[in-house]
């Protein structure tokens, strides 16, 4: 396995936060939704694989202490160091023993317990899928279909709960491969890319949207309606009202346990007339302004 590090171009002793910096631009380079590059698929099956460790406090430390080691199935760090008798792991490097060593039979043995093995674990696998916006707005699930090594083609639901982020991933239990041999099967890891919407935007667990209103809905005040992830409301748009002004719709958001609200940022839209009745209504609101709209501009 080549060093995981390397996988996501980052150095051992770099923090959590460069660590993850890096690997969102690399998901983000090869998704194979997004990606033209050749080998894009396998690159992005690589990357998480590699941050699924180096991305995670305890799995890193056991890699920076024993290596490849550290990721197979059943490993027990208290057991690999009784055993050593010491630290004879080369910081991301595997066991250091001499040859003429079995590394099945001493795995077995140290894992096994009383020389018995335990069945292997078999691989976990990736996939990605790609969900509409609103669905992690609700929450829903998505089927996908998958090729089992015996080649048959099976259909799984996954879960996506609401709040699911973009590059964020579900696990499947035991919907990975088989080992050899008969045994548990690993995982199946789903990552996720969420498509962007055309009116809404994400903030966290709220949602912002642009609410055109007209000239006059801005000066006299209004009741409009609008939609949101769980219906239509209608909101009060104050007199005066300037554009870039926000309303706030309680729980309108993400629809996690708590949810999220919905904020509306109001857009005073200016119509394209020539009619002369329109021109002189215009510059009757020109009078209305009690100081020149520029006069702050200064540098």
């Amino acid at each position: 396995m080549a060093n995981l590090y390397q996988q996501l171009g980052v150095k051992r002793t770099d923090d959590a936060d460069t660590i993850r910096k890096a690997y969102k631009k690399l998901a983000r380079k090869f998704h194979p939704d997004i990606s033209k590059e050749p080998n894009a698929e396998d690159r992005f099956k690589q990357i998480n694989a590699a941050y699924d460790v180096v991305g995670d406090d305890k799995k890193r430390k056991l890699y920076d202490e024993f290596g490849d080691v550290s990721l197979r199935p059943g490993f027990d760090a208290n057991q690999a160091r009784a055993f050593s008798g010491g630290s004879p792991f080369g910081g991301g490097g595997g066991f250091n023993f001499g040859g003429g060593v079995d590394m099945d039979d001493l795995l077995g043995s140290m894992f096994g317990g009383g020389g018995a093995r335990r069945p292997r674990r078999g691989r976990d696998q990736q996939t990605s899928i790609t969900v509409d916006f609103m669905t992690v707005v609700h929450g829903g699930e998505t089927n996908i279909q998958i090729r089992r090594p015996d080649g048959r083609n099976d259909t799984l639901a996954v879960p996506v709960p609401a709040g699911a982020k973009d590059g964020g991933r579900v696990r499947l239990k035991g919907q990975g491969l088989p080992p050899r041999g008969g045994g548990p099967c690993g995982d199946l890891l789903v990552n996720i890319a969420v498509r962007s919407h055309p009116v809404l935007v994400r903030n966290g667990d709220n949602l912002e949207m642009e609410v055109p209103i007209t000239i006059h809905e801005a000066i006299a005040g209004a009741v409009v309606t609008v939609p949101t992830p769980t219906g239509d409301v209608k909101v009060t748009v104050p007199a005066g009202v300037k554009s870039g002004a926000r309303l706030r719709i309680r729980n309108r958001g993400i629809q996690k346990r708590t949810p999220g609200h919905l904020y509306l940022i109001l857009r005073p839209m200016v119509p394209r007339s020539e009619d002369p009745e329109v021109l002189a209504a215009a510059e009757r609101i020109e009078a209305a302004y009690e100081q020149p709209v520029r006069s702050t501009l200064k540098l």
